[in-house]
């Protein structure tokens, strides 16, 4: 019997497709960043990784139309790669590397989680997602005899949030406070009190946050050794600054880039950002059995006056 090859479950990627992925990603990166221009990567990035990747590219090209003086090539090295066993298409997998990036700066290390999908047999590998945390942070991932990853389902009654509805979870949670499933944290709970007493006097700020978990900003995640998952999600933001009469919203050279209208009274920012959390399965006795935000990631992406 002949199995149709969109309904076989087969790894995602072979391991040296992975390596020659994460390779051409970072090629295409560094080329990007040198000459501060988003088309030259603009094929090996999507999601919510390329939303942000591409709109600072496109600030900085703005602002520094001859390049980046101080570019120093991106180095990933170290790669190990989790993959999973699904049927059809989109495939993906999760890059676990180590960057230059925190070397001889007297920073903590840090490795780079970086999400690769390919949406079809003739498609490009893209990063997706990315996240940087302490190597402490990165579990475990079950896997199978043949050493594949699990995927997440996103709908799995086994979590104690459903991966599908973290990003309306998390949004709801900032505008809020519910549903209390957030451990505490400076993305979580931090970032609600800040945001909550913002006092700068002659302006008054508003926050509406977005869900953004559909196409290429679903959320993916890997079933952890302890039957938790690790999921990558993304989520949209806006910041509104009004100003009293006689006052204007200040503009620095990044968010005058990507501005449209005129800034009078009022100015708006956009931002996407990614998030990598912990969610334990239900009934799990560690962090209280609450998501734990690992890494937030965000970037601005556009703005508006008037």
């Amino acid at each position: 019997m002949t199995v149709h090859g969109e309904l076989e479950v087969v790894p995602g990627a072979t391991k040296s497709e992975a390596a020659q992925a994460l390779e051409d990603f970072t090629t295409a990166y560094n080329e990007a960043d040198k000459a501060y221009d988003p088309a030259l990567d603009a094929d090996r990035v999507t999601g919510s990784l390329g939303a942000i990747n591409q709109a600072g590219l496109k600030a900085r090209q703005k602002n520094s139309p001859d390049g980046n003086a101080a570019h120093r090539p991106l180095e990933l090295t170290d790669a190990s790669f989790a993959i999973p066993k699904k049927a059809g298409w989109p495939r993906w997998f999760v890059a676990d590397t180590d960057s230059n990036r925190d070397q001889d700066s007297g920073k903590l290390d840090t490795r780079w989680l970086l999400v690769f999908v390919r949406t079809g047999p003739d498609a490009l590998w893209k990063a997706a997602y990315l996240a940087v945390v302490p190597p402490a942070q990165v579990p475990g991932f079950r896997v199978d005899g043949d050493g594949w990853a699990q995927p997440v389902a996103p709908t799995t009654g086994e979590l104690a949030v459903e991966p599908k509805d973290l990003s309306a979870t998390y949004t709801g949670y900032l505008k809020d406070g519910e549903p209390d499933v957030f451990a505490p944290g400076a993305a979580t709970s931090v970032w609600r009190t800040t945001r909550k007493n913002t006092r700068v006097a002659g302006f008054s700020y508003q926050y509406v946050d977005q869900p953004l978990d559909t196409g290429t900003f679903a959320p993916l995640g890997l079933t952890t050794e302890d039957g938790g998952a690790l999921v990558f999600f993304s989520s949209k933001h806006f910041e509104r600054q009004t100003a009293a009469q006689g006052l204007k919203p200040q503009l620095n050279s990044d968010v005058e880039a990507l501005l449209t209208g005129e800034v009078k009274s009022t100015l708006t920012k956009e931002r996407i950002s990614s998030q990598l959390v912990y969610v334990p399965r239900q009934g799990a006795t560690e962090s209280g059995g609450k998501v734990i935000m690992l890494n937030r990631l965000p970037g601005l992406t556009a703005a508006q006056g008037s």
